[in-house]
């Protein structure tokens, strides 16, 4: 048995099953993690979505800034955007079955036997591990909620910049989803520069990318990400996994054996909509 955690899909449902075939996926033994943008501009969002939906227990998916728009749109807060490749599943029969199974889906996983832990974009150094499970769990509970609708309602923005424990009700709520699932650079005290969307060296001054700056997490735990393409797997951090490496954009999906560390890839094979 083994758990493989993959990056971003957004809709590439065939390199995903030529990966699964690189490290012989056992859908007996082994277990995926999926760290989030699960669609979207990628042309088989639905497949996608479909497949890890019918994974089970044998699976778990966070949520990406993509899930989480789809999610938005599926409820009518916001609207389809020129690039969006959603229209299949907002079209589907079973369009409702899978809006219901993707907002019941966490926003952080944590495995103490692995000693590793999963957002879509990362941790802010200025959270530990339990602040970071709690923070997580208060957005997961609005979305399960029969308030979801509120909170859908004033998700996008990119205020507040800065954490602090003592924000309260949208704002808090908006702060700790664009943490988990926006995050890229920040400053030394966490403040967020979310504008920015390249490589290491392109951080504004006075920012650096999010795991650059001391951790508050456990000695040796390992954090699994997707989010930033542009890093192409680089982090120089034996315990921080980018894995993200731009499927999308024609580059390859990535899959980390957790077990042992070991790298699995295969390369794209899907086109993106067209800019």
């Amino acid at each position: 048995m083994a758990t493989y955690a993959i990056g971003d899909l957004q809709g590439c449902f065939t390199p995903l099953m030529a990966l699964l075939e690189t490290f012989h996926y056992d859908p007996q033994k082994d277990h995926l993690w999926f760290a989030g943008d699960l669609i979207n501009r990628g042309p088989e969002s639905l497949e996608t979505l479909r497949f890890i939906k019918s994974l089970g227990n044998n699976a778990t998916a966070v949520l990406g800034n993509h899930d989480l728009h789809l999610l938005a749109v599926s409820r009518g807060h916001s609207a389809l955007k020129r690039n969006d490749t959603l229209l299949d599943i907002l079209t589907a029969s079973d369009r409702d079955e899978l809006m219901e199974w993707l907002r019941q889906q966490p926003l952080c996983h944590y495995d103490e036997s692995l000693n590793t832990i999963m957002t879509h974009a990362g941790i802010p150094p200025c959270w530990t591990l339990e602040q970071t499970l709690t923070l997580a769990q208060e957005v997961e509970n609005q979305l399960r909620s029969d308030t979801v609708d509120d909170f859908l309602a004033v998700m996008y923005g990119n205020t507040p910049q800065r954490w602090d424990n003592n924000l309260i009700g949208m704002d808090r709520l908006r702060a700790i989803t664009n943490y988990l699932t926006r995050m890229r650079f920040c400053a030394v005290d966490s403040t967020l520069d979310l504008k920015t969307k390249e490589g290491l060296d392109t951080a504004p001054e006075g920012y650096a990318p999010w795991f650059s700056y001391p951790t508050q997490l456990p000695e040796d735990c390992h954090v699994v990400f997707g989010h930033w393409a542009a890093l192409e797997g680089i982090t120089h951090s034996n315990t921080i996994h980018a894995l993200d490496t731009g499927c999308v954009w024609g580059g390859s999906l990535t899959a980390l054996r957790l077990d042992d560390q070991q790298l699995f890839s295969t390369p794209c094979t899907i086109k993106r909509k067209e800019l």
